[in-house]
């Protein structure tokens, strides 16, 4: 998921250099290497402007940038052409170098920021979907996309309120709320004049988000978050401010989408794929290509998905037979589990307290053996938190949201606990490792520290690099022995992994061979044996931002297979921190990029 500070000190800086001056680093700086890292740096500054969430998410609103605390990023119709234009324009500066003249890091670079920009491209130009979530999708309204969505977590767990000008700043972006959601629903109509409409499904909660977002004034999270906050400052009168925006314009906006959602509820049918209307198969081609970053085909990825899932069922098949469980397919004794009631946590406030403070104790002890596969780790704090219930059911079961740069936040790993029910103890560890220590935390505050690349890497995503890396990471905890003591957390793990394995094939399946919604749920219960509940909210994730859900094992596929490169061409001289320091602290970057980095890691360690 997109996204993820203070500067490390001189010891971690220096380390840092030194692994990007081995023989795949760049040479001294030339014209050329001074003008790329130019274009990376106004690139930055560009994105903070267009997006200023993103200044408030990395706490950059401050200084030079303070006006942007103030601001939302324009969803509109003309902002989304701005947003093509600038596109545009970055593709054509960064042609206009000649890339032969890079080295090492600097290749890299130019190498990573050309592909996001060229691989963004073909996503704006169908023009159609929206920006606000965590990867692109095709509708701008769905139950984890829209202003809607971001907006109010935003302001009440992003936006510092210390200052009146920060209390100011708060209302002006409450009032630029309005305008947003009136922009989506804008780009909804125009979407539905494309037959881009949403599967009924995720109307239904959309519609159901939209409704518990839109509470009389007087309870209104929106208002209360300010006014709290501001009081605790000893500010006040922005109470009373915050309630008169809420009620002559976030109400009444929230009210038109809403009412735009119902009309088009008539017309929505019950397929789930994108194969459906006319741009559906160039976006999902274009997205897989954005979000896997490879060529691989819906075809590939599909075969790929139910070969994995067949290796990895043939793993947990003997460890399930080992507890005695020998009867039935494997998600059927894997459900099974989910069946005795000691090993869950009560659903109640005080179990769902239990439950945090038992994640948050295992991220302690795995962090106490990182040390063994990682020559640094990142300076943040993390917390294992609860998913804030009014998005609950729109929500993924776990997510991952970086600290700031200046680490005034800690790194968050936040649980959809609407019920505990969904959250076997065994199945707890692994999502924490993947989503937190050595997961997304731990490779998104190394980049971010990182001294040897510019701030525009320091806080790129990928989804195949960063995704495979937390499957990855959930390997690296088992060869850490946090399974040790632990069997069950073992079929846990493989059990993800198996998840994973099957998203492939109902990512693919719904979006390119006319799956069901109905069909992709009972496929993926049948494989890992998991909750109802929790699977359907899955499968209609994948529904809202098609192709997203196969970069994991693709990435994690690829993650695995530069390690055994590495391993073979080195022999004694593999170093596994080495090989984790020279994947990560280049920064997140497109497969083929990484497999360039690793193999300037290899090269300098034969030498």
């Amino acid at each position: 998921m997109l996204d993820r500070r203070q500067v490390l000190g001189a010891g971690a800086s220096a380390a840092a250099v030194t692994v990007a001056s081995k023989g795949w680093a760049a040479a001294p700086a030339a014209d050329g290497v001074a003008k790329l890292n130019a274009l990376m740096d106004r690139f930055f500054q560009e994105g903070l402007e267009a997006q200023p969430e993103n200044a408030t998410e990395l706490a950059l609103d401050k200084g030079a940038n303070a006006g942007l605390k103030a601001r939302l990023e324009d969803v509109s119709t003309d902002g989304m052409a701005k947003a093509r234009a600038r596109n545009a324009e970055h593709i054509k500066a960064l042609k206009a170098l000649d890339r032969n003249q890079f080295k090492g890091m600097d290749r890299v670079n130019y190498d990573t920021v050309l592909y996001v920009e060229e691989a963004t491209k073909p996503l704006m130009d169908l023009d159609i979907g929206g920006r606000d979530g965590f990867s692109p999708s095709c509708y701008v309204l769905s139950p984890i996309t829209g202003a809607y969505q971001r907006v109010p977590v935003l302001l009440d767990a992003k936006h510092s309120i210390e200052t009146g000008a920060d209390a100011d700043a708060y209302l002006a972006r409450l009032d630029g709320f309005a305008t947003a959601i009136d922009a989506n629903t804008d780009r909804l109509r125009h979407d539905v004049g494309k037959g881009v409409i949403p599967p009924d499904f995720l109307l239904d909660i959309t519609i159901g988000q939209l409704k518990a977002l839109r509470t009389a004034t007087d309870k209104s999270d929106l208002v209360a978050s300010l006014e709290r906050r501001a009081s605790a400052k000893g500010l006040t009168g922005y109470g009373t401010r915050a309630a008169s925006i809420y009620e002559h314009r976030v109400g009444p906006a929230l009210d038109r989408q809403i009412a735009a959602l119902q009309a088009v509820r008539p017309s929505a049918t019950h397929d789930a794929g994108v194969w459906r209307f006319k741009d559906g198969p160039a976006f999902y081609a274009a997205n897989l290509k954005y979000t896997t970053t490879t060529n691989m085909t819906p075809e590939e990825v599909h075969k790929m998905g139910l070969d994995q899932a067949a290796e990895i069922g043939a793993r947990l098949d003997v460890l399930l037979k080992k507890r005695g469980l020998t009867q039935g397919a494997v998600g059927q004794r894997i459900a099974g589990l989910y069946k005795d009631p000691t090993l869950y946590y009560p659903n109640t406030d005080e179990g769902r307290a239990q439950l945090l403070a038992y994640l948050q104790a295992q991220l302690k002890e795995v962090e106490a053996r990182l040390p063994q596969m990682f020559d640094r780790l990142p300076h943040q704090r993390i917390e294992a938190r609860r998913v804030p219930p009014n998005i609950e059911d729109g929500s993924p079961l776990a997510y991952s949201e970086s600290a700031p740069m200046d680490r005034s936040r800690p790194g968050t790993i936040n649980f959809n606990l609407k019920d505990t029910g969904e959250w076997p103890k065994w199945n707890l560890p692994s999502t924490l490792y993947h989503e937190g220590l050595p997961g997304h935390q731990l490779q998104g505050g190394l980049a971010q520290e990182s001294q040897g690349i510019p701030i525009l890497r320091k806080n790129m995503y990928f989804s195949g690099y960063g995704e495979g890396w937390a499957l990855y990471a959930e390997q690296l905890a088992y060869e850490l022995g946090m399974y040790e003591n632990d069997p069950l957390g073992e079929i846990g793990w493989l059990k993800a992994q198996i998840f994973r394995a099957g998203r492939c094939v109902v990512d693919t399946g719904m979006h390119a061979m006319r799956w069901s919604r109905e069909q992709a749920i009972e496929y993926l219960m049948g494989l890992d044996g998991d909750a109802v509940g929790s699977t359907t909210r899955e499968v209609q994730r994948y529904c809202a931002i098609p192709a997203q859900a196969c970069s994991y094992k693709i990435g994690h596929t690829f993650w695995n297979r530069q390690r055994d490169r590495a391993k073979a061409a080195l022999g004694p001289r593999f170093d596994i921190k080495a090989f984790h320091d020279a994947g990560l602290l280049s920064g997140a970057m497109p497969l083929d990029v990484l497999a360039d980095a690793i193999g300037g890691y290899v090269e300098s360690a034969k030498a």
